[in-house]
């Protein structure tokens, strides 16, 4: 469950959260698209040109959309996503294990068995023990990323992983090919966290004091070469990786070379330029003003653009005053001209509004418009409400361009019903920060969510569960706490049928709605340009719709 990644724009450019699904014209309508149409040569290099190095190359620190698709060449886990354009970008298949499990007791009880065949690039072998020691670092006080080992496996309330308490019991290791997972509670889509990377085996005794931040210990296809951090990063092929166990990873290239610390502007050009080894180049989004530039039959061709899989949204404080009237938050829902944000955003190309809490991208998702735009119901709204007269609002928001603007189309939006908006701005560095502690949050903020995977589960209860209010790092910064929606949640949770749940939070999103707790304001795009030399390009509904590194080559690895 991560902060949109969408309105964070340095993170778009350095970590390849670029887009999937639908495309602009003349570009990929489908996450095809920009070489794909041939297969990838084996052997080459791909280079990676970014503005910023990853936030951490040991899978039980770095937990977003770009960096997660990055593991995925270096590391591998029990599950993962598969690999290909639209739907199978958000299937979860198996990876080092043979299939998605096994549940036992009401699914309190998880049984996993290991493929033959498989080490780590020290040659020692990935079995039970390492799976078990990998996931026991989540426990670390040191460690970060995802929530889920902790939320999900039971554990004392005292245990801090293996460096310090050692084994965590409610991890089995029968055999070296076996793991049973003992949960607290039922949970039938827990193929689907696994595939988050904390999840990660490591050879027993490994990995402390942040080793693997700068030395990974490699399951996966490729193996770190070099690494000069925020300056470049080279991966070569990983020889203990056998292609016989992997049916997702294609691995074609012998390399991959990141060159980190570029600015956007630099990027852009030397993309469209496309010379040299940027031929053999993938980067991320390029800049707004680049776009009218790439309108060649040339750069069409080597052109990916989509959704980015994340909601771009205005949480409304509803423990505040007027805003907890129904009746005045809905308003606001009809008085905001989703046109005109979506021009704040550069266009069509590059958004589109939303109606809708999840995104386009999710499993189960319902489309509906509860709240088409208009001022006269608005208006009708304010006067039921007594509030035709007018009050003032404050917007918390970030300093950059694009969230200035989205800024600026709200407050004009909300001045015919004699709302004044108040523009707060917050440094990006502490935004989420202030937003996420109550007691500092105002009316109103900018924000967005991308989910862990593409299921309401991961989307809907963080943020609009009011059980789950916290004083700090609260992600319901809508502050709902609705005993109907509390309770359909808990409905859903129990669901043991994955797809039928998907369903019904697709439903729980149109109820949620109803009440008025936010105002989804854009499924923000990104529009990426290959080189022409790259094959295997499709962008990827899971990672914050990037470029699916495991998939991507050259077209001729002799060039």
């Amino acid at each position: 469950m991560r902060r949109s990644t969408a309105v964070i724009g340095v993170t778009l450019l350095s970590t390849l959260t670029l887009t999937s699904c639908t495309g602009a014209s003349g570009t990929s309508s489908n996450g095809t698209g920009a070489g794909s149409s041939s297969a990838p040569a084996t052997g080459g290099t791909v280079h990676v040109l970014a503005a910023a190095d990853f936030s951490h190359l040991d899978p039980g620190l770095g937990w977003d959309g770009g960096v997660n698709n990055f593991y995925r060449l270096i590391y591998r886990g029990l599950t993962t996503v598969g690999a290909g354009p639209g739907a199978e970008s958000t299937k979860i298949v198996p990876d080092l294990a043979t299939d998605l499990g096994t549940p036992t007791d009401d699914a309190k009880t998880w049984t996993y068995r290991l493929k033959d065949g498989l080490a780590f690039e020290d040659g020692s072998p990935i079995d039970s023990a390492a799976v078990k020691f990998g996931i026991e670092r989540a426990w670390d006080p040191e460690m970060g990323g995802s929530p889920y080992p902790k939320e999900l496996i039971e554990a004392p309330a005292d245990y801090k992983g293996p460096y310090q308490s050692g084994d965590l019991d409610s991890i089995e290791t029968p055999d070296a090919r076996t793991v049973v997972f003992r949960l607290k509670k039922s949970f039938p889509d827990f193929p689907s966290a696994l595939t988050m990377p904390n999840f990660t085996p490591f050879p027993k005794g490994t990995g402390a004091a942040h080793a693997f931040d700068t030395k990974p210990v490699a399951s996966g296809p490729y193996k770190v070469a070099s690494y000069v951090h925020g300056t470049s990063l080279k991966l070569v092929r990983n020889p203990e990786w056998k292609a016989s166990t992997d049916k997702v990873r294609a691995a074609k290239p012998d390399a991959f070379e990141w060159t980190f610390g570029l600015d956007g502007a630099t990027i852009d050009e030397r993309m469209l330029a496309g010379q040299g080894a940027d031929v053999d180049a993938i980067a991320g989004s390029i800049q707004p003003a680049t776009l009218s530039r790439i309108q060649t039959p040339q750069l069409k061709a080597r052109t990916l653009s989509g959704y980015g899989g994340c909601t771009t949204y205005m949480g409304m404080n509803t423990s505040r005053t007027h805003l907890s009237d129904l009746r005045v938050r809905q308003a606001i829902e009809f008085a905001v001209d989703k046109d005109t944000v979506v021009a704040a955003l550069g266009g069509s190309r590059l958004a589109t509004k939303a109606t809708a809490i999840q995104p386009p991208t999710m499993l189960g998702r319902t489309d509906y418009d509860l709240y088409p735009h208009s001022v006269a119901k608005a208006r009708q709204l304010l006067a039921e409400a007594g509030l035709s007269g007018g009050f003032t609002l404050t917007l918390d928001n970030r300093p950059d361009a694009k969230n200035t603007a989205l800024a600026v189309a709200i407050q004009e939006a909300l001045k015919p019903l004699n709302i004044k908006v108040k523009i707060n701005t917050i440094d990006t560095s502490s935004y989420y920060e202030v937003i996420g502690t109550t007691a500092k949050q105002n009316d109103l903020a900018i924000t967005g969510w991308c989910p862990d995977w593409a299921s309401g589960s991961t989307f809907l209860p963080p943020l609009f569960d009011g059980r789950r209010i916290t004083p700090t790092a609260n992600t319901n910064i809508a502050q709902i706490d609705n005993d109907a929606i509390n309770k359909r949640i808990d409905e859903i949770a129990a669901m043991k049928d994955v797809a039928a749940a998907n369903k019904a939070y697709g439903e729980l999103d149109k109820q949620i709605m109803a009440q008025a707790p936010v105002v989804p304001l854009a499924y923000e795009k990104t529009i990426t340009v290959t080189g022409s030399n790259i094959a295997g390009a499709y962008l990827s509904a899971s990672f914050s719709g990037g470029i699916d590194l495991v998939s991507v080559g050259l077209k001729d690895s002799g060039k």
